[in-house]
């Protein structure tokens, strides 16, 4: 009997340590063995929008007012433009990427005429420098390059090499509502890497309408349970993931639009795939956590 006891004993403590064994060796990248394509969010997620467009707002009113025509300008408009400051200007910012934020919400696939991302920064810049009291600073030419800085956004310090070593073992592919011009261009001064631009241009819907990531996973000839969606943005990869999209998130600077004392950034701790902490290398630490 006290033998049959401890073989008994001896047996429940293999199964035991069976079972921390293979949830020790569930290692990320045996949960994403069956993906094979990874699509990325661009706007905050590969590049750093907020420094570049805030620097480029900086530039261009630094330039008005060396320009000889700047004293040719209605007095109140000279005082308004003098009393920005850099803050002015990132405040500036936020409000510009806010609006795009409200556009693509009331955007209506099949209802709202299509308009791309880039008519969208040309007509929302207008709209903020009169909001501003700014309106008249900058001639109709000025004010479409101005509207271009959003295709030469500096990328996040780890997004080109850790998206190039992703790419050796995955298809790497933007899933952005940046029409395709726009990421086009965004991929060669980055140097990112993607190998497939797919933008929400394809699909005449944004991001997170569903045809966007069901239209992405079809264009890849992919299930979508063999694509996962990179992100800083939970929003985007709760979206995602009702589709069956594996996720994950990688943290950046004041990028996520949840609260930390949310239940649903809570409850995202609980069903994202995998999280790369701010502190971490953002892609590259995706890579290494995939085994590459």
């Amino acid at each position: 009997m006290t033998l049959v006891c401890t073989l008994l004993t001896s047996l429940e403590h293999f199964k035991r340590e069976s079972a921390d064994a293979d949830t020790v060796m569930s290692s990320p990248a045996d949960q994403f063995r069956h993906v094979k394509a990874l699509t990325f969010d661009v706007f905050g997620t590969a590049v750093d929008w907020r420094t570049t467009v805030t620097e480029a707002l900086v530039h261009a009113a630094e330039h008005i007012q060396k320009a000889d025509e700047f004293s040719s300008l209605p007095e109140d408009l000279q005082t308004n433009l003098k009393s920005m400051t850099r803050d002015s200007w990132g405040t500036f910012a936020q409000d510009w990427r806010n609006s795009y934020g409200s556009f693509i919400i009331s955007f209506v696939p099949g209802e709202t005429p299509w308009k791309d991302i880039d008519a969208h920064h040309r007509d929302s810049l207008l709209e903020l420098l009169e909001k501003w009291h700014l309106s008249g600073i900058y001639s109709p030419d000025e004010v479409e390059r101005l509207s271009k800085i959003w295709h030469f956004l500096a990328p996040w310090p780890d997004s080109s090499e850790g998206l190039h070593t992703l790419g050796k073992r995955f298809v790497v592919s933007t899933l952005s509502n940046g029409n395709q011009s726009l990421l086009a261009d965004l991929n060669e001064f980055g140097n990112l890497g993607f190998q497939r631009l797919i933008s929400a241009e394809d699909f005449r819907a944004y991001k997170p309408n569903p045809a966007t990531y069901l239209g992405a996973c079809r264009g890849l000839g992919l299930e979508p349970r063999e694509v996962a969606m990179v992100a800083a943005h939970l929003g985007d990869l709760a979206a995602a993931r009702s589709h069956g999209l594996k996720t994950i998130y990688v943290e950046r600077s004041r990028e996520e639009d949840w609260d930390r004392d949310e239940q649903r950034y809570r409850e995202a701790k609980e069903w994202v795939d995998l999280w790369i902490s701010q502190e971490e290398a953002g892609f590259i630490e995706v890579a290494r956590r995939l085994g590459l």
